[in-house]
C-alpha cells in the first residue's frame, strides 16, 4: 500500500543532473549578467547557503532573477542532450507510477527540456507538470497541484534538493523530503531538519511503498 497519494519532484538536483551541465555554462552566464566571477571554490562554497544568502553573496538584486532564470531555462532547452536523469530514477518513476501513486513535476525550468530529458515513455508516468515556476513562488504552486490531484497536504510528499524545496513543502503542510545528490550540501539540507532524508532513488520507493516488495527492491538496488 502506497503512503502518499501524491508525490512532487523538483527536477533540477534531484531527478535529473543539471549541476553538471551548468557549470559548463556558468562563466558565460555571470559574464552576460554582470556578476561577480565564480570559480569552482565559490561555486561549492554556494552550494553551502540558502538561495537568499547566494543572491546577498553575489549581489543579485530581486529584480534581475527573472531575467536570470529566463536565461538558464533557455539554455537548458538547448542543451537538453547534456542533462540527464541520475542513475535509478526511471526505475524509481516507474516503480511508484505502477504503483497507483500520482507523480508531479513542479520546477523553475521549462517544461520543455523536462519532458525531454524525461523523454516520452516516462513523461507518460508524469501525472501533472507544472514547469517555469519563480524562484520563491513553488508554495501556491505546490497547493494547486495538490488540488488537481484530488489529494491533501498530508497524503502528499515533496522530493526536492534544495532549501527552497522543503520551506515550499513546509509552507504547503505536506511532507518535507529531500535528497543529498543534488545542489545543496548534505549539511545545509540537515539544518533545515526535514521530514525525510533520501541517499538514493531507491530509498524514496522503499519509504514511499509502505510494503516488503519495495524494502526487498531498495536492497538490491
Amino acid at each position: 500500500m502506497a503512503r502518499y497519494d501524491l508525490i512532487i519532484f523538483d527536477f533540477d538536483g534531484t531527478l535529473a543532473d543539471s549541476l553538471t551541465w551548468f557549470r559548463t555554462v556558468l562563466g558565460d552566464v555571470v559574464d552576460k549578467h554582470g556578476l561577480p566571477p565564480i570559480d569552482d571554490a565559490r561555486a561549492e562554497a554556494l552550494r553551502d547557503m540558502p538561495p537568499k544568502a547566494i543572491m546577498n553573496e553575489l549581489g543579485i538584486p530581486s529584480w534581475k532573477i527573472p531575467f536570470l532564470a529566463n536565461d538558464v531555462r533557455s539554455r537548458a532547452a538547448e542543451n537538453v542532450d547534456c542533462i540527464h536523469l541520475f542513475e535509478g530514477i526511471d526505475t524509481l518513476i516507474r516503480q511508484l507510477s505502477d504503483a497507483g501513486v500520482k507523480l508531479a513535476v513542479v520546477s523553475s525550468n521549462g517544461e520543455t527540456a523536462v519532458r525531454a530529458v524525461l523523454g516520452e515513455a516516462l513523461c507518460e508516468k508524469i501525472d501533472l507538470f507544472a514547469c517555469g515556476a519563480a524562484l520563491f513562488g513553488k508554495a501556491s504552486i505546490f497547493r494547486k497541484v495538490i488540488r488537481k490531484a484530488g489529494t491533501t497536504p498530508d497524503r502528499t510528499l515533496s522530493v526536492g534538493d534544495e532549501v527552497r524545496d522543503i520551506d515550499a513543502a513546509r509552507e504547503t503542510g505536506c511532507v518535507a523530503g529531500a535528497v543529498n545528490w543534488g545542489f545543496a550540501t548534505q549539511g545545509i539540507l540537515d539544518a533545515q531538519s526535514p521530514d525525510v532524508m533520501f541517499e538514493r532513488p531507491a530509498d524514496i520507493a522503499a519509504h514511499s511503498l509502505d510494503d516488503a516488495r519495495s524494502a526487498r527492491q531498495a536492497q538490491q538496488a
